[in-house]
């Protein structure tokens, strides 16, 4: 009898633990996962992963676990609108993601339309929170925080100097090219050239033949790190001795890899490096332990699901409109990245960009430090 009770209970706990499991909360992570932005899309993968991993073992999102969905948008607006479709299909309730700001803000509409709540860790452009969606949001700041930062540092240290402003005609990149020119412009530099590349282009040589020509001794650059690094490195072998600054799309130790020795001394701008608050210790500790290096966005890939699950909590519900209602009028909400709180428009109400060099460090290899 007392066998038979036993097991009549662990029968019940197993069909109870079976109907939970059942009860996951789908949240899709979108990103270039391959391509040359693969770098960033690891970041938000592993960022994401790992917050699920610690919320779950923690009890989940209001006692649901959470099961992460992967989707590869490889940096491109029309492959992350039917990533979007894909996760409306698929049954997601959340979005950390995407990476690319001229990914995001199409996929986005998808997202409203069908009640998915998006939350990105790295899309900066501003037209992503000010057309008015319920359901975006970010953890990172805007370009025109980070472009005033940029333009007031070239004012501050190179006013007399010969700026070229160039960006990849992106959303992001030119968006943020456009920020820190307007910026600088307000402060007195005005840019000897203003020029667009082509993302995926290998030959600058016309772009660094014209700054040559023009006396440039400084570069501003909207784009990411691929770009960057060659547009870097080919400066270097056809003799232009000019600085790059450019914004957080450099952010990886990637870019290195690609420009070589003339990396150092690269200007760049990002929030305060998120690996050193105290609040990130345990969860860099067990990205490192793995293997992997939790730079750039990982972390605020994390802290976007902190954000969803403790939002979820002091809503009291796991519906979409209603955490997104909390995340706006409650909180603030402690994550890795430290204390969040969040505007009307979905914004963060803390900008935070400083500026970083990228050198050598003690190990011998370049990375960016803080100014």
């Amino acid at each position: 009898m007392k066998k038979s009770l036993l097991s009549a209970v662990a029968l019940t706990a197993m069909v109870a633990f079976s109907g939970n499991a059942y009860a996951e909360i789908l949240v899709g992570v979108a990103g270039p996962l391959t391509g040359p932005n693969a770098a960033f899309g690891a970041q938000l993968q592993k960022g994401a992963e790992q917050a699920a991993a610690d919320i779950n073992a923690a009890g989940g999102i209001n006692g649901e676990p959470i099961k992460i969905v992967l989707g590869d948008d490889v940096s491109d607006a029309k492959q992350g609108v039917s990533v979007a479709n894909k996760f409306v299909a698929d049954g997601v309730k959340y979005v950390i993601g995407h990476f690319n700001s001229g990914v995001s803000i199409p996929a986005s509409e998808v997202y409203a339309e069908n009640g998915i709540l998006q939350i990105t860790p790295a899309s900066t452009n501003p037209n992503y929170t000010e057309r008015g969606l319920w359901n975006t949001f970010r953890v990172c700041g805007r370009d025109d925080q980070q472009g005033a930062v940029a333009g007031k540092y070239i004012a501050d240290n190179f006013k007399d100097a010969k700026v070229a402003v160039v960006h990849d005609k992106t959303p992001y990149g030119q968006g943020l090219a456009d920020e820190t020119k307007k910026a600088m412009n307000e402060l007195g530099v005005t840019e000897v050239i203003y020029e667009g590349i082509t993302p995926g282009e290998k030959d600058y040589s016309a772009l660094i033949a014209k700054m040559k020509e023009a006396g440039v001794s400084i570069v501003y650059f909207g784009g990411l790190h691929t770009e960057a690094g060659l547009i870097m490195r080919q400066m270097d072998s056809q003799g232009l001795q000019a600085t790059l600054m450019s914004g957080d799309g450099i952010t990886s130790n990637e870019l290195a890899s690609i420009a070589g020795d003339a990396v150092d001394g690269t200007l760049m701008t990002f929030p305060p490096d998120p690996r050193q608050n105290p609040n990130a210790a345990d969860a860099v500790k067990k990205f490192r332990d793995a293997g992997f290096e939790p730079e750039a966005y990982t972390l605020y890939s994390y802290a976007a699901l902190q954000v969803i699950a403790n939002a979820a909590k002091a809503a009291e519900s796991s519906d979409p409109e209603a955490v997104a209602t909390a995340m706006k009028e409650k909180g603030p909400y402690t994550t890795v990245i430290g204390e969040l709180s969040f505007d009307a428009k979905g914004d963060i109400t803390r900008p935070d960009y400083v500026m970083y060099t990228w050198k050598k460090g003690e190990d011998g290899k370049y990375s960016y430090f803080q100014d």
